[in-house]
């Protein structure tokens, strides 16, 4: 039996008509002139350096997939709580849908104090709060009075739901722990066939999703990796197996 589809998000490539200027950003990432994605897994991660382009791509990819490029869901559209509102890259790419998403959320630690401070100015506003409290999905308090990874958490938690699920480096919020119950909440819902992750991420532990498909951004043309090739798996299991090793090298 052939495996089922991914619901929504089938491809992802450069537009032929596209003017890459390859001395700006981002035209400049190495990955782009040759990017073209399938989507076959329910769960895709993508990996690189810093700078490689990981994050930007899932900027992308939100802004195509009618989400707020400084996170949050389709209520957050047009609300500029993030230092920009648009993708650079979104406009030299296409995007083909197999259909598109009826809801979805874009996950991103970087802004999660602006999202947060959205919230509590929805909670301010005598027109808004009319249409119901913007705390309520979020435990009944504001974000602000909890810790980055509580506050993290509570996120997942309301919106881990069928739909285009984004994230951009999730395990800059939580602990070790907190990644395997992570990891357990998208267990649950990846296998419906209504929910589709895309993931950007350096954490060998959120990596480690069974099956899930894995390419780097540090590549061009852009390559599907095994998990136990990364090198965020390899250092990381390196290192624990033998830390004096690598401390006595730093040292000297």
């Amino acid at each position: 039996m052939l495996p089922a589809p991914v619901p929504y998000l089938d491809r992802l490539y450069l537009r032929p008509d596209a003017e890459l200027d390859q001395s700006t950003y981002p035209g400049s990432l190495p990955f782009l002139s040759t990017l073209d994605l399938r989507f076959t897994k329910p769960v895709t991660f993508f990996v690189g350096e810093n700078g490689s382009g990981k994050s930007t791509l899932v900027e992308a990819i939100a802004e195509l997939s009618r989400l707020p490029v400084a996170g949050g869901g389709r209520n957050e559209l047009g609300h500029s709580h993030g230092p920009h509102g648009k993708s650079d890259l979104a406009p030299l790419l296409r995007a083909a849908f197999r259909r598109t998403p009826r809801d979805g959320y874009f996950f991103r630690a970087e802004f999660q104090a602006h999202f947060a401070t959205l919230l509590e100015e929805r909670k301010a506003d005598p027109d808004f709060i009319r249409s119901g409290d913007p705390y309520a999905r979020y435990g009944g308090r504001s974000l602000h009075t909890r810790s980055h990874g509580e506050a993290f958490l509570a996120m997942f938690t309301s919106w881990m739901r069928p739909g285009m699920i984004l994230m951009d480096e999730p395990e800059a919020a939580l602990s070790p722990q907190r990644q395997l119950a992570l990891l357990v909440q998208m267990s649950r819902l990846a296998k419906r066939r209504d929910v589709q992750f895309i993931i950007a991420t350096h954490s060998p532990i959120i990596l480690g999703f069974p099956n899930a498909r894995i390419y780097s951004c540090d590549q061009a043309p852009m390559a599907r990796v095994a998990f136990e090739d990364l090198d965020h798996v390899v250092i990381t299991r390196d290192f624990l197996n033998a830390p004096e090793r690598y401390l006595r090298y730093l040292q000297e």
